[in-house]
């Protein structure tokens, strides 16, 4: 098992970030199936290697993991006054995956790559899941911050923005016929395009119903749906389980190893 701390420039973000990189490489040989795993608002790069089993799931299984930081961006391409901050959906779409397939020993084919998050992460696996639908061919989406476009404005601009995060999409009612709003992706695209989806979250979780919706709406427009819910709320314990239904459901089950 190799773990590698990697920092480098990235031309879609104009400025140096790091990623963590899991490479089972004392059982396995590449090129390896690869997991893009996006984290949560206020983390980084190293919150699901700190908060779950990711590491000895992964060894177990086969699965090269990739993990980004995504800043607080949504995974957005991030808008200011005079330019652009960076554009993590491209960011996470092309070029992390272009550039990591370069440095290891990673399969470059769409069926053996996969992208899943939590949270914000979980808005960013589906928002760029669908956009990058020629990347990745299944997205899982864990307890996602998806109610931006599915929940009443109030609720959006008060108990849904805890740190500022809105003002990523803008103003909602102008960027809802854009690709911010996965409903808005699922409508420019036919039914054999989608990526295979998972969907899961915690039934005393605030952002359940947005996610039963966005399982919906990605049901109703095509797409091959795999939803679960189960006890539990936001938070790590929920995260921690669930990552292990992902990997079953991607076919890596590591308890079979």
């Amino acid at each position: 098992m190799a773990i590698l701390h990697v920092e480098m420039r990235f031309e879609t973000l104009k400025r140096t970030v790091p990623f963590n990189v899991i490479l089972p490489v004392e059982k396995f040989r590449g090129p390896y199936p690869t997991l893009y795993l996006l984290h949560g608002l206020t983390d980084n790069c190293s919150a699901w290697l700190t908060n779950t089993r990711i590491r000895m799931w992964a060894e177990k299984s086969g699965l090269a993991v990739v993990m980004p930081s995504g800043e607080n961006s949504f995974y957005l391409d991030v808008l200011v006054k005079d330019g652009c901050l960076g554009d993590f959906g491209e960011y996470i779409g092309r070029e992390l995956v272009d550039m990591t397939r370069e440095m290891f020993p990673l399969s470059r084919k769409r069926e053996d790559t996969y992208l899943c998050g939590l949270s914000m992460g979980g808005y960013g696996a589906c928002r760029n899941g669908l956009k990058y639908h020629d990347v990745f061919s299944k997205a899982a989406v864990l307890s996602g911050a998806l109610h931006f476009y599915e929940y009443p404005r109030e609720w959006v601009e008060t108990s849904g923005n805890t740190v500022g995060e809105l003002m990523n999409f803008g103003d909602l009612d102008e960027t809802v016929h854009t690709d911010r709003n996965p409903a808005w992706l699922m409508e420019q695209m036919k039914p054999e395009e989608f990526p295979e989806f998972y969907v899961a979250c915690g039934l005393q979780d605030s952002l359940l119903e947005a996610n039963r919706s966005i399982a919906r709406k990605l049901k109703e427009a095509g797409a091959s749906v795999t939803y679960e819910e189960g006890e539990g709320g936001h938070d790590w314990i929920f995260w921690d389980t669930y990552i292990q239904h992902v990997l079953k459901w991607l076919d890596y089950d590591s308890t079979a190893k």
